[in-house]
């Protein structure tokens, strides 16, 4: 299964979101400066990334099939997720991982038409609790279900509409307004599908955790400081993701991922040298003869 590019940069676009809002929470006492600027930003973002998380769920499971090797991917994400977490109290790799064992592997298994209902239900639930972790399991189970039906290129545009829909209803309450600005945000975005986030997305994981690396040490103590160090890092990271790809099919991180959930070495080399721009082979799947158990 081809990637799907267009996936890839609104993920790298979310990535970009998440750096600004996990740099400025960082610092402390939070300036007023910049603070207008910033109600427009945080809670915008990982709601987009938990969104496309389901939709990964499922295009991997379309690929493979195989709920074992996803359970060993999740287990493998949980592991990351708790040494970031020691790293960063209170990122999203952690329970990303324990609601996809607990959410999204049992709503695999439920009729297809059952999950967009209670992906809605849920949505709802959240939004009348104002519970960030609620809101994540419910887009788990859109991003879940939009592949399930007529699959994420015209699904997701329909889907961020409704959800703005939504959130204009709860308009008096801030938390449905932070969800409603990730549908505004993510539908402009797939309106105007700028490719140049791709190689962000193409390397989510490698980018996600490096920026901790990089909010922890450089301490910002202004907005100015947040704004610098969050462009500087986004640029040095796109260049680098930029490179990498060029050369190799999957991020460092991303890599190890995979030959941990299949257990092996997953060949990494590009076929193609230099090729910066295509989307290549689906990472999630390797090539028949590099799948377990179709070696002669």
């Amino acid at each position: 299964m081809a990637r799907i590019r267009e996936l890839d940069a609104l993920r790298g676009f979310a990535v970009c979101g998440i750096m600004l809002v996990n740099t400025w929470q960082h610092v402390d006492p939070r300036p007023v400066e910049g603070a207008a600027f910033m109600a427009f930003v945080e809670g915008r973002f990982y709601p987009i990334f938990s969104f496309l998380f389901g939709v990964s769920f499922a295009l991997f499971l379309r690929s493979h099939d195989d709920r074992l090797i996803m359970l060993r991917r999740l287990a493998v994400l949980a592991l990351f997720g708790a040494g970031h977490w020691w790293l960063m109290p209170g990122e999203v790799l952690l329970p990303y991982a324990l609601l996809g064992v607990g959410v999204l592997l049992p709503a695999s298994y439920l009729p297809k038409w059952l999950n967009p209902v209670l992906g809605v239900a849920v949505l709802g639930w959240a939004v009348v609790q104002a519970s960030p972790w609620i809101l994540i399991g419910g887009l788990f189970l859109l991003g879940l279900a939009c592949v399930d039906h007529g699959g994420p290129k015209p699904s997701l545009l329909v889907f961020f509409c409704s959800v703005v829909a939504l959130g204009v209803f709860w308009m008096y309450g801030g938390f449905p307004a932070a969800l409603a600005g990730a549908a505004v945000y993510a539908s402009g975005f797939l309106l105007l599908s700028p490719r140049v986030f791709e190689p962000l997305g193409r390397m989510a994981l490698t980018n996600y955790v490096s920026s901790s690396f990089v909010i922890i040490a450089a301490q910002a103590e202004s907005f100015r400081a947040v704004v610098v160090v969050t462009v500087v890092t986004l640029v040095v990271q796109w260049w680098f993701s930029a490179w990498w790809l060029s050369r190799f099919r999957y991020g460092p991180l991303e890599w190890v991922w995979r030959c941990l959930t299949w257990m092996k070495a997953v060949p990494n080399r590009q076929t193609v040298a230099g090729d910066r721009s295509s989307a290549g082979a689906d990472p999630d799947r390797p090539r028949a003869e590099e799948e377990p158990g179709n070696r002669a």
